[in-house]
């Protein structure tokens, strides 16, 4: 499905009938990395997936996609649909999208589950990251992709599950230059949000891989603690729908059930 929004189209998918679920994916994916989770949630479920901002088949709106840029078109895309109440599922940046879509719009987000994604802003090392592969961007921006997500998998996981690595670095590549740049910045940019999690009313849920280099499972669990927030580990890296697609299914059915 295609709605126009700011010069653009965004592409969306909805599956299914009953309650709301949104699934937001993360940097250099699309709304395919959702397909072999769908038809788990879809039988009791109106399941909405979307291309967000300079990803999937959803063009550029800017240089600098902030995270509430992109919660103002997944916004739209929710209004669109006549929904005013959603559970979201939201991996690594689509978690930080879905915090800023309740900190935009305060009662819609019913429960939250952050998938290999985290409250935290970036640290300072980490900005400098995000703004030197920006610059690096027009020198071998394939290459750069490639290193970049080859850092999203624990060591043996790019060879275990070659065939699913391989089909998602192929939708990684597909990302286009802009939307590459615009989504680190905005990135970089992001507000701590952890009293906006703690405000969500239904449940609140942290999923992360014990071998994810990007989210560290420690330094959440002491920020957490004591709070109605629930931190859930898996054995593998930041890629828990393919590395450990058994297990974050299991999990992610209860997830929504209850």
């Amino acid at each position: 499905m295609i709605l126009h929004y700011k010069n653009i189209d965004i592409h969306f998918k909805v599956t299914g009938e009953g309650k709301p679920l949104l699934l937001l994916h993360g940097f250099l994916e699309s709304k395919e990395m959702w397909e072999e989770l769908i038809p788990l949630f879809s039988s009791k479920n109106k399941v909405i997936s979307i291309d967000l901002l300079g990803h999937g088949k959803t063009d550029s709106i800017g240089y600098i996609h902030t995270m509430e840029d992109m919660a103002g078109c997944v916004f739209t895309v929710l209004k669109h649909v006549k929904v005013k109440s959603v559970k979201v599922i939201g991996h690594s940046m689509g978690g930080y999208v879905a915090l800023a879509l309740s900190d935009l719009y305060p009662n819609l987000v019913s429960d939250l589950c952050l998938m290999n994604s985290t409250f935290e802003d970036d640290s300072e090392e980490r900005i400098k990251l995000r703004l030197r592969a920006v610059e690096m961007v027009c020198k071998n921006y394939k290459q750069l992709v490639r290193t970049s997500f080859a850092n999203l998998f624990a060591p043996e996981s790019k060879e275990r599950f070659k065939s699913k690595y391989n089909d998602a670095l192929k939708v990684a590549l597909k990302t286009p230059v802009q939307g590459y740049i615009a989504a680190q910045r905005g990135m970089a940019q992001r507000n701590r949000r952890l009293n906006v999690f703690k405000n969500i009313q239904g449940k609140k849920v942290i999923l992360i891989g014990k071998k994810d280099n990007l989210v560290n499972p420690k330094a959440l669990a002491k920020l957490i603690k004591n709070t109605p927030i629930k931190l859930v580990e898996l054995s593998e890296g930041h890629m828990s729908h393919i590395e450990n697609k058994t297990d974050l299914s299991y999990f992610l059915k209860r997830f929504i059930e209850k």
